[in-house]
């Protein structure tokens, strides 16, 4: 955690929302890495993080975008991922880092979804940061 040892010196400020549902990207998750894009999100002022269990969305990069997987590619996305974005209110900010997962989101439950460096530039505190 570079944040722990001093490495990371940033000021976040609250977002208008109050909680971020979190979806993990395959290659994030293969490397054991959403403990830190959790840890990080957690930086963001009054943001409550809740993460959606499960695996794939089913897209697998270009995969879901072929006809004949749309069954699987759905059957995945709809085994936690899309139910759980159905779910979360309307004020919650849906996080996803994989474009294949923020196509999956948005077109399985008409929701927009933000990669992680989107949600940490709306909570950056711009006027904190030396020129």
């Amino acid at each position: 955690n570079q944040k722990s040892k001093g490495r990371f010196n940033v000021n976040f400020k609250s977002l208008n929302q109050k909680h971020a549902l979190l979806h993990g990207h395959c290659h994030q998750k293969a490397f054991n890495l959403m403990t830190d894009v959790e840890s990080v999100l957690r930086m963001v002022p009054k943001l409550e993080i809740s993460v959606a269990t499960g695996s794939c969305c089913g897209m697998a990069g270009a995969f879901g975008y072929k006809a004949k997987n749309y069954g699987v590619s759905m059957g995945m996305a709809e085994a936690n991922l899309l139910p759980a974005v159905r779910e979360a209110e309307m004020e919650t900010v849906i996080v996803a880092d994989g474009i294949s997962c923020r196509h999956q989101i948005a077109d399985g439950a008409a929701r927009e979804s933000l990669h992680v460096a989107r949600v940490l530039d709306l909570a950056l505190d711009k006027e904190t940061i030396s020129q």
